[in-house]
């Protein structure tokens, strides 16, 4: 029998509709490229939204065409969330930090017909736009008065379309399986792969966002995500956030310490998101300042696992708690987090900081599974190793144009290269990615402890370990750590250190200190690079 229920289509523009007539006044804010800071309310960002939407059509775009940007953090790209995907077009948010070869790669892969860019990247598109020949328009975002002279002259200007169309706009009738969005992956290990998003996934992401046991986001909350809007949609806060009413604030391009820590205070935030190097910088900041904050609640912190000596450091410094959180870009990308469950309430302080280093458990709609190397399931007991397989309503089913790509199970599960156990609880712990485990002996060493062991010292900054090639074990331990500021250390007293904190046999071989760790685009480190200077450069050491 079927249900007598109306059946309205989840879309993308019923998100910002929603803001405007039940939170008109809750603000967007954003530290402008130009430099000052923007602020405006829901209502008039849906006026400002629509202009768009009547720019997109008078400018040719049709559904289904991918619009780029080549963005930050701003209200501009804000407003193209909604703009684009609101007339049935597919955004494609494109990750400046690639290499200019891959940006080109993604642009003509995505077939893009047209390419929104900030300030800080007119000259990169005038020298790049010859090599995207199926871009139709480029489009500054910005005011006639900030266009700079290196951009394409051939480009409009965002703020000229929005004076010239009317904010009176009706939203077309879309499927809500109809891609919405387009995100290619980082590319650390050959050409990127695009995962395509649809209207349906994403805002049932969003609204998996706000439940309790996620981030809980109401009206009261002040949201900061510092990942940036090109990567997996901000972790979907751009869309969760006005879903619920709740201040957002966009930090634009500057990511540094004293930036952050200065739209935190006068904005009052209160929930933040972002990888571990942003809340590095802004620990070190406060030490440096002496600053405090006071209206931080949580962090959430995803993209690669901090160590226990940074949770502790991030908690005391930002004065909120720290909860994990795990995804990729083919899981929209918020799939697990740590929130802690009503029995934990009043534990012993080291039992909980110790439950703070798994990535958590999994939201609703999110299916998670620990296999073996040849398939069988393990049992959830936080002991037995495997490869991390997930599934759900916003879990990828394939790549964009890459059908080849053997990450999809015959059953239905997309295999994200990540090992890990499942204890009773559900809580999730990554122990390595597979292309970064260490297999001494044949047997597992974790990366992520040995870098948790070293981290605890008080004058290490950041740490990678990676597997160096041995005759007799295979592969043997070595780690690379840089060092806090004005903090001095000794590499064997490094490895003394962490061999109190192993197994003997995890012991690293060696352990140097060096100036800086290679960052790749989405703040995590490039191991394979290290692994690759490893091979070419034997005196990395700048100790």
């Amino acid at each position: 029998m079927q249900a007598l229920m109306m059946d309205r289509a989840l879309t993308l523009p019923s998100i910002l509709e929603y803001a405007a007539q039940y939170h008109p006044d809750r603000q967007v804010v954003d530290r402008t490229v130009e430099g000052p800071i923007h602020r405006y309310g829901y209502a008039e960002a849906l006026k400002r939204t629509k202009r768009m939407a009547n720019a997109l059509i008078a400018m040719g775009v049709k559904p289904g065409d991918r619009v780029a940007t080549l963005a930050w953090s701003t209200h501009r790209h804000f407003e193209l969330y909604f703009a684009v995907t609101g007339i049935g077009a597919v955004l494609h948010t494109v990750n400046p930090r690639l290499h200019s070869d891959q940006i080109v790669w993604v642009a003509n892969h995505a077939e893009d017909a047209f390419l929104f860019f900030d300030l800080s990247f007119a000259g990169q598109v005038a020298e790049l736009k010859d090599r995207m020949p199926l871009v139709k328009r480029f489009v500054a975002m910005t005011d006639v008065a900030h266009l700079p002279g290196d951009a394409p002259c051939d480009a409009l200007v965002y703020e000229d379309l929005i004076a010239a169309n009317s904010p009176a706009f009706d939203w077309p009738e879309i499927d809500e399986r109809q891609a919405s969005g387009l995100c290619y992956t980082s590319g650390t290990t050959g050409n990127p792969k695009g995962v395509l998003y649809s209207h349906r996934s994403t805002v049932l992401h969003a609204m998996a966002l706000g439940l309790p046991d996620a981030f809980n986001f109401s009206a009261r909350d002040v949201v900061m995500p510092c990942a940036q809007m090109y990567h997996a949609n901000a972790w979907c806060t751009p869309y969760a956030a006005p879903l619920v009413g709740a201040t957002l604030v966009l930090p634009g391009r500057a990511l540094d310490g004293a930036s952050i820590a200065e739209l935190i205070a006068s904005e009052g935030v209160t929930f933040l998101l972002g990888v571990p190097t942003i809340w590095v910088g802004v620990a070190d900041h406060l030490d440096q300042t002496g600053g405090r904050l006071t209206s931080v609640k949580t962090i959430a912190i995803g993209g690669s696992a901090p160590t226990a000596a940074l949770v502790s450091r991030i908690e005391d410094r930002l004065g909120g708690q720290v909860r994990q959180i795990w995804g990729m870009t083919e899981t929209s990308p918020l799939g697990v987090i740590n929130t802690p469950l009503p029995e934990h309430a009043g534990e012993d302080t080291e039992v909980s900081q110790q439950r703070k280093l798994k990535q958590g458990r999994g939201l609703w709609g999110v299916d998670l599974r620990i296999v073996s190397e040849d398939g069988a399931e393990q049992p959830r007991d936080g002991k037995s190793v495997g490869q991390l397989q997930v599934r759900g309503p916003w879990v990828a089913k394939a790549y964009f144009k890459h059908d080849g790509v053997e990450v999809f199970t015959d059953d239905g599960w997309f295999d994200t290269g990540d090992i890990a156990t499942l204890d009773e609880e559900g809580y999730l712990r990554l122990t390595d990615r597979a292309k970064d485990v260490i297999k001494s002996g044949g047997e597992w060493i974790s990366t992520l402890d040995l870098e948790d062991a070293v981290c605890s010292h008080p004058a290490v900054a950041m740490a990678a370990a990676v597997g160096v090639p041995h005759p007799k074990w295979d592969e043997r331990p070595l780690l690379l750590v840089t060092l806090r500021p004005g903090q001095t250390a000794d590499p064997q007293e490094l490895k003394a250190h962490v061999a109190a904190r192993v197994a003997k046999w995890w012991t690293p071989d060696e352990v140097r200190i060096v100036d800086a760790l290679p960052i790749g685009p989405t703040g995590k480190v490039l191991k394979r690079e290290l692994r690759d200077r490893l091979a070419t450069e034997p005196h990395l050491t700048a100790s």
